[in-house]
């Protein structure tokens, strides 16, 4: 039986969710032995190590800008040298620069996206619900937009100890985690923060609101409680840590980091970001709070910091949530059937 020849291209930064989430798809579809794969990508070291270390073929290019003709026309030969029969593209870059061909043109969306970089699709990919009718309202035709979400990180891991980063071990510690960006809202979580007086923070990540954030973070007199632990590889093992998890994002195509929460029995408090608001059930699987707000977040940090049973309740009914609808075997299968389904 001929398997599917899917092309991935990915023309992402070093560091990043969807980047993250490229190389857990990737690798869990070749693992499922029913697509043949090639990934086209950027020369980041450590992601090019990781899929060649499963088996994958992997080739990288410059995804540079109209002066590196060269570089694009590789590419474009090397795409047409696997002779696809889909071609799935992640983000503006790649699907900017990836033509139509004789293949089926796939582009996944993680994001609210400007659509000037997807028109040309044959098929579109929202990895939410909200996505979706943002193409569909853009004008994609809704019999070819198809809702497939994220799955987390499932590898089993240690916690780290609560002492670590020089954090005293005995005060409940909060985790947050993403791109330090003004989307996050990490502002919001700081301010939150004041309100909240006994509570310790992990804020991992790195971005360009990086000295913003910690320029606040003195401001408001949290020096002592705030950790600014950089970009780490170890977030899951962060949740195992953590009393709660905080995500106070402002706009967030999926959270992905939701399905990271569920999958590792870590209570969420989150804002009603598009994401986040689409998928928790408030008071079910996490506390959903407005965005923007302190005191609302403060609340209900303070409301699950006082209530160890609420959080063990939130913890396993989240988890229960992943495993029937984001589990990796469960996204995984969806690709499969997805990629079979548009094929003659």
């Amino acid at each position: 039986m001929n398997h599917p020849r899917v092309a991935q291209v990915l023309a992402g930064a070093e560091h990043g969710g969807a980047e993250n989430f490229y190389v857990r798809l990737v690798q869990g579809l070749h693992r499922s032995a029913a697509i043949d794969q090639k990934a086209f990508i950027r020369n980041h070291p450590q992601r090019v190590a990781t899929l060649q270390a499963c088996g994958l073929d992997v080739e990288d290019f410059r995804f540079g800008g109209p002066l590196h003709v060269v570089d694009r026309m590789r590419f474009k030969r090397s795409l047409n040298a696997f002779s696809p029969d889909i071609v799935m593209t992640w983000m503006n870059r790649a699907s900017g620069l990836t033509p139509r061909g004789p293949y089926q043109l796939v582009c996944r969306l993680g994001h609210y996206y400007n659509l000037k970089y997807y028109r040309h699709a044959d098929y579109w990919v929202g990895i939410s619900k909200g996505i979706c009718d943002h193409l569909v309202r853009g004008g994609m035709a809704a019999d070819k937009v198809v809702h497939i979400p994220n799955f987390a990180d499932e590898t089993p891991v240690p916690a780290l100890s609560r002492s670590s980063f020089n954090t005293p071990g005995d005060r409940p510690l909060l985790l947050a985690a993403g791109r330090l960006h003004v989307n996050k809202g990490f502002d919001t979580l700081l301010q939150a923060l004041t309100l909240v007086p006994d509570a310790m923070l992990w804020l991992a990540g790195t971005g360009p609101q990086e000295q913003a954030l910690k320029k606040l973070c003195h401001d408001l007199g949290l020096d002592e409680r705030v950790r600014f632990l950089g970009w780490r590889n170890d977030v899951t093992a962060l949740m195992h840590t953590a009393d709660l998890f905080v995500c106070p994002s402002r706009h967030e195509g999926l959270g992905s980091i939701v399905m990271e929460s569920w999958a590792h029995h870590c209570p969420i408090v989150a804002t009603n970001s598009q994401g986040p608001g689409e998928v928790i059930e408030n008071g079910e699987t996490g506390l959903v709070v407005p965005v923007d707000r302190p005191e609302p977040l403060a609340e209900a940090i303070r409301q699950l910091l006082t209530d160890p049973a609420t959080r063990r309740r939130l913890a396993d009914s989240g988890y229960r949530h992943y495993c029937r609808d984001y589990s990796q075997a469960v996204i995984v299968r969806r690709y499969a059937e997805f990629y079979a389904s548009i094929l003659p």
